[in-house]
């Protein structure tokens, strides 16, 4: 085969670093864009954040350098109401024309002996960046959170024990596990243990009753059986019905499990309501002891976009909070006049430019986050008015083409993306949601669906609870036309149980 070389013409799509900033500043949550912005504040000279009250966007510039429009906050859009949203099908925010702003009060000297704390003068008090104010000062999550184990470590020390005695409670304690059970059986612990010290299972199983009277009550128990008894006898002797839960639980648990409350009665001689006020002690105890002490760091949810109701309309409009105001430093700005050698004016050229991109994209990500959460409030005003029965089935492809844009846009938009609403705080992906048909032609989504669930199994009779395949004749009846598997399927999404278990005492 001969070789040959040659020449051909052709087209390729290609993505620019500034397409792949702003790609990747639409898909972060509010917390990760907090720690960019934070990064290039710490590593661009140029970029610097407005304060309450001053003017953004770029100044002290030459009239014949580019620039670029500031980073929009929540009050400098127009209020975006559903009754009057702008047109779609407009082009992305990214290739929106910008406005021209330049400054012409640079004094014709600046200071080029000032220190690096003269502008950034909160580097160094307390640790807190540049960016650090007023609308940045949340705490968003505890991390000194206590395990399990340390809470209950912290209370052995307290207790006068022998050294053997506190070496077994440490290995009881290291075999808790999270829900506050012992995960490894006690004759396991006395076999490992018996090899270093001298000791007997009476002794192993003295101290793990010394274990189990610690905090929280009904930790370190072997099964739920034991730790519900646990918690019932660290309760006053005089607590009502205290004694009566402790025989049904000692003598009776399996029939108390599997709700058959006709053989209970018969073998404990008691009435309906008698029995009633019984379980209903056993039910305010904790089945999972371990839970409430949790090292699981907290995260709060800061909302991207508020929706509230003025004058009839719906309101959407970006959160200020969760949208950084920046702008270019123009002491840095005019020092590009004064470089003495080209490699500090290239520098500074390069940090400029990259803020220039950097604004832009949070300009582009706030405009494209406002335009596709006005879409979904005019596709789910029912749901805001009426609640989840009133949900409309909806799926990427109708916002994206109500907005000219592509899906893979609109599911990076709404990614770890919240909307605060009347009806509380939810992820812009909640508004999306599969369809089942109904009897008119129609559409029902499966958030509404889960919702009729949800309210029929609370108004249920509990001595009859409704089973799947009632539940699907009732909204059959509707017009909703849903299997028994899918209503089994939703039930279980919601983490209810299935009809036998929710039978209880009327």
């Amino acid at each position: 085969m001969k070789q040959s070389l040659q020449l051909r013409l052709g087209q390729q799509l290609t993505m620019t670093p500034q397409l792949q900033q702003a790609i990747r500043l639409l898909q972060l949550s509010t917390l990760e864009l907090q720690m960019e912005v934070q990064q290039a504040l710490e590593s661009n000279v140029m970029l610097e954040l407005a304060e309450e009250g001053e003017d953004e966007g770029l100044e002290g510039l030459d009239a014949g350098d580019e620039a670029i429009a500031p980073v929009p906050e929540a009050d400098n859009y127009p209020d975006s109401e559903v009754a009057e949203a702008a047109p779609r099908h407009e082009a992305p925010a990214a290739e929106h024309d910008l406005e021209l702003q330049t400054s012409s009060d640079i004094p014709d000297e600046l200071p080029v002996d000032s220190a690096w704390e003269d502008i950034y003068d909160n580097i160094n008090s307390g640790g807190t960046s540049s960016y650090d104010s007023e609308d940045y000062d949340t705490d968003y999550g505890d991390t000194s959170g206590e395990t399990l184990q340390e809470h209950l470590t912290w209370q052995l020390r307290l207790m006068p024990m022998s050294d053997t005695d506190r070496a077994i409670a440490e290995a009881i304690v290291d075999a808790v596990d999270d829900d506050g059970f012992l995960s490894v059986p006690l004759e396991e612990l006395y076999e490992g243990l018996r090899g270093e010290f001298d000791i007997d299972p009476d002794e192993v199983e003295a101290v793990l009753h010394a274990v189990q009277n610690l905090d929280p009550p009904g930790v370190a128990a072997r099964d739920l059986r034991e730790s519900l008894l646990l918690q019932l006898r660290q309760l006053p002797e005089d607590t009502p019905q205290r004694a009566a839960a402790v025989q049904l639980l000692t003598d009776h648990f399996d029939l108390l499990a599997g709700r058959d409350y006709n053989q209970l009665k018969r073998r404990l001689k008691l009435e309906d309501e008698e029995l009633g006020r019984i379980i209903k002690l056993i039910q305010s105890l904790n089945p999972r002891p371990g839970a409430q002490i949790s090292s699981a760091r907290t995260e709060y949810i800061v909302p991207d976009v508020i929706v509230r109701k003025v004058k009839g309309a719906w309101r959407v409009e970006l959160n200020p909070e969760a949208a950084p105001r920046l702008r270019i430093n123009a002491t840095y700005a005019g020092l590009m006049k004064q470089a003495g050698s080209a490699s500090d004016n290239t520098t500074l050229k390069n940090h400029l430019q990259e803020a220039r991109w950097f604004i832009k994209s949070l300009q582009s990500r706030n405009e494209t986050l406002l335009k596709v959460a006005s879409c979904i409030v005019e596709h789910q005003r029912g749901f805001l008015e009426q609640g989840e029965v009133a949900m409309k089935a909806l799926v990427l492809h109708d916002i994206a083409q109500e907005v000219g844009m592509h899906e893979s846009t609109i599911s990076r938009v709404t990614t770890k993306k919240y909307m605060h609403t009347p009806r509380g705080i939810f992820e812009l992906k909640y508004f999306f949601s599969s369809h089942v048909s109904t009897a008119s032609g129609g559409e029902c989504s499966s958030t509404a669906i889960r919702a009729f669930i949800k309210n029929m199994i609370a108004e249920e009779n509990p001595a009859k609870p409704l089973s799947d395949s009632k539940i699907a004749e009732v909204l059959c009846k509707q017009g909703i036309n849903v299997a028994r598997r899918t209503v089994a399927k939703y039930r279980e999404a919601m983490n209810i149980p299935p009809s036998n278990e929710r039978k209880r005492l009327s």
